[in-house]
């Protein structure tokens, strides 16, 4: 999908989202669609910190440029787009390993499942580790 032209990237993620609705493993459907993403470090055009930096989905698809929390956000987003998560609750939240000095963006829903963890798919919320330092947690609504 990535390596196609924008109007087919936006036709890919919105058959995409209508396979979501008949997965009977959405949310690793879901990770296996974006795992794959074009990744840059950083995405300088988003500050995980203020949504009002926030790029729509239609405009994340089209500049195709991921940094691991623009992938969680497009993750998170995908899925408040159908009506099988539209009244879930999913946030993003940043979360620092001091030890390894690293950052995870982790897209939970409904409190039971992290996806982005650790470049893995799905995984029980309760595996990610406790002694992590929360450093924001932001709900994702069903975008603009």
């Amino acid at each position: 999908m990535f390596k196609k032209n924008v109007n087919d990237r936006l036709e890919s993620w919105a058959h995409h989202r209508a396979e979501l609705e008949e997965s009977h493993d959405p949310l690793q459907t879901v990770w296996d669609f974006w795992r794959d993403a074009p990744f840059v470090p950083y995405n300088r055009n988003i500050d995980p910190f203020n949504k009002q930096t926030w790029a729509t989905p239609w405009e994340i698809i089209a500049e195709n440029v991921y940094d691991d929390f623009t992938k969680a956000l497009m993750i998170a987003q995908t899925l408040k787009l159908t009506k099988k998560f539209n009244n879930s609750v999913i946030n993003i939240r940043i979360l620092v390993d001091r030890s390894q000095s690293r950052q995870y963006n982790i897209v939970c829903v409904d409190d039971s499942w992290a996806i982005n963890y650790n470049d893995n798919g799905p995984v029980a919320l309760e595996k990610v580790p406790d002694s992590f330092y929360l450093e924001n947690i932001v709900e994702v609504e069903v975008p603009r």
